[in-house]
């Protein structure tokens, strides 16, 4: 907890009083303005301190937040799996970063005022800014580590807090603000800030360049296609892309302009091929291991994509596969192990039909393959992920009972992890991969091993991906974000 010293006075920045809003524009444009006032407000007192030594004031501000107070058990569109909450009480949420949120907040804010009649309230919260989050968008403005200062840093100003820094409410926890709301949004704001700090470190690409559908893979070939087809599309002026992003934030507009590779590339580098709105797709190169997995989308979540899908290799587990052919999973056996306090593996995993249909029609199109004959190069069924690479060096008896009990066709390291956290923090997702081995039967991953059909279908593979975003691009937001994923108690905010 952060305990103020009671020998200091608190100075915190002028800021109005909390004021009711019909319109969401209006709305999120006095989120905009409490926030900066506060982001200002420490940015400069750090500074001075920073020059002049340590203050004799402590200084603190406050996150926007938005509320909602309804006494109606009117029924709202049921079939709308996000804008209203169940029963009448007191709703509220901690706002960051309201320009990079400002077209989610508006439409989020627009359904609850439509659907239950009433305004919202926006003002300052009772949470306290932690300094590195106000200054993490000034490049000149760096938090030094502890000990650097002539004074510590927490007796002046407010630091990162665990305590409002969780996963509660998405886990089902029975969060609740310490005035007795509930949560309106399934992240606290200090939740938000820190997951785009980590997304900045993890993939050298600042936050407002992720876009709405995004892709993971395992392997670098993946990337090195994804450049070729964003080059091609900004080589089209009808593509409707604008504009590609590298590592660095390097951002290029024409199809022949080069893209610098840094001299240290991130953990997770990461693309983005944007259009307006944030409509394009993004590519994170995950590496291997459910660790990673569950990295990349405990942040990338704070977004809140439209979709995510897995397109990366794996192990076939049957005979009749080859290597190059497709797994799409319909059901997932957990033994990553990485999400079992979060999501336990008793919770179901369900395909979505919506991502399945996606899948299944790119994969007809790419291949010109349909009906029947798709059966030649996709299989559907359960896939297996495990937290220990070579699993197949060891007795693969209990291993193999196990996959064959579960039906699985496929196993990798990520793929059920990714799927399990869409799951947890109600992100539409699926899985397509790309046989690239079969140990079962001798046919180990090993270089030079990959025939000609395997080298065709991996370049397929891809394409298939972002036709299959692009067709989940075209769907309306209500039907893409179901209900299936939403529990008995949930925050009216996707």
């Amino acid at each position: 907890m952060n305990a103020a010293d009671p020998t200091l006075p608190i100075l915190t920045p002028p800021s109005p009083e909390a004021e009711a809003f019909t319109d969401p524009k209006a709305a999120v444009a006095r989120l905009i303005d409490l926030y900066d006032a506060a982001t200002k407000f420490l940015s400069s007192h750090f500074s001075d301190s920073i020059r002049s030594g340590k203050p004799s004031a402590r200084y603190r501000a406050y996150y926007p937040q938005i509320r909602l107070s309804t006494t109606s058990f009117a029924a709202t569109d049921s079939r709308l799996s996000f804008g209203h909450v169940a029963v009448p009480g007191s709703y509220s949420t901690t706002i960051t970063q309201p320009r990079l949120f400002a077209a989610y907040l508006e439409q989020q804010i627009g359904q609850l005022i439509q659907n239950h009649g009433v305004p919202v309230v926006i003002g300052p919260s009772d949470t306290p800014m932690p300094v590195h989050f106000a200054v993490a968008g000034d490049a000149a403005v760096t938090v030094p580590q502890e000990g650097a200062l002539d004074f510590t840093l927490r007796d002046i100003f407010d630091v990162p807090d665990l305590s409002t820094t969780h996963d509660d409410i998405v886990n089902g926890f029975g969060f609740q603000y310490p005035d007795g709301s509930h949560p309106l949004a399934p992240f606290t704001a200090q939740r938000v800030d820190y997951s785009l700090a980590r997304l900045s470190h993890y993939t050298a690409t600042q936050p407002d360049h992720f876009q709405n559908h995004v892709l993971f893979t395992n392997y670098q070939f993946y990337v090195e296609e994804f450049e070729g087809y964003a080059r091609q599309m900004l080589a089209d002026p009808d593509s409707g892309y604008s504009s590609f992003v590298g590592p660095g934030n390097i951002e290029i507009t024409t199809a022949d302009a080069p893209m610098p590779i840094p001299a240290k590339l991130p953990q997770m580098p990461t693309f983005h091929l944007k259009r307006p709105n944030g409509q394009g797709i993004t590519l994170v190169n995950i590496g291997v291991g459910p660790s990673n997995a569950k990295t990349a989308t405990d942040h990338i979540a704070v977004l809140r994509p439209h979709a995510w899908l897995m397109v990366g290799h794996c192990a076939g587990l049957r005979n009749s596969q080859r290597l190059g052919d497709f797994v799409l999973a319909h059901a997932y056996l957990r033994e990553d192990h990485v999400l079992d306090d979060d999501l336990p593996v008793w919770v179901p995993i369900p395909a979505l039909a919506e991502i399945q249909i996606a899948l299944e029609t790119a994969v007809a199109d790419v291949t010109e393959l349909e009906g029947y004959d798709l059966k030649r190069i996709m299989r559907t069924g359960t896939v297996a992920t495990i937290d220990n690479r070579n699993w197949e060096l060891r007795d693969q008896s209990g291993p193999v009972q196990r996959l064959s009990q579960s039906r699985a066709i496929a196993l990798d390291m990520e793929s059920a992890t990714i799927a399990a956290n869409g799951f947890r923090f109600r992100v539409p997702y699926g899985t397509l991969l790309c046989v690239s081995d079969k140990p079962l039967h001798g046919e180990l991953k090993l270089p030079g091993m990959a025939s000609d059909f395997y080298k065709t279908q991996v370049a397929r593979h891809l394409l298939i991906g972002i036709r299959a975003m692009e067709r989940l691009r075209e769907m309306p937001l209500e039907r893409i974000h179901s209900r299936k994923l939403r529990s008995f108690e949930e925050t009216a905010f996707l």
